[in-house]
């Protein structure tokens, strides 16, 4: 058996669990039992870079690392799909720099009730400058 044979189809509820799961990790930056599976393979696609972690503590570190502090996801949306779900989120945090905002859309395969495979596509960190200057330039048809 492959690794794509061990993954099942996950049901909307299962699938919202686990998004509730990690929207906990990404406001915390402390993952719940269960939430990796211990060989998840995370691929993270910042504007204009690439960056890869394997493991569940390295998925961890690679996350406090580009995000340390806590923080909100004020807005999100979860789809299961047929190996896990799609997470469409926004993040908001500060730090001693700045108060922060960002998009994410996060593709998840789950594998024996843990994120197994973790695609992240990030807008970039949006300082507060850039949050003003958006709010004066643009009008957004939906929040």
């Amino acid at each position: 058996m492959n690794a794509i044979d061990a993954i099942t189809a996950m049901d909307e509820t299962a699938a919202q669990e686990l998004a509730e799961k990690f929207i906990s990790f990404l406001e915390t930056g402390e993952a719940p039992d269960g939430l990796f599976h211990p060989e998840v393979f995370v691929d993270f696609t910042p504007p204009q870079w690439r960056l890869q972690a394997a493991g569940a503590e390295q998925a961890v570190q690679a996350r406090l690392a580009s995000h340390p502090g806590k923080g909100t996801v004020p807005r999100w949306r979860c789809d299961a799909t047929r190996r896990g779900f799609v997470l469409e989120v926004e993040e908001r945090w500060t730090d001693a720099q700045d108060d922060w905002y960002c998009r994410e859309l996060f593709r998840a395969d789950v594998t024996d009730g843990g994120i197994s495979d973790l695609a992240v596509y990030c807008t970039g960190d949006w300082d507060s400058a850039l949050q003003r200057r958006h709010a004066r330039e643009v009008a957004l048809l939906r929040p």
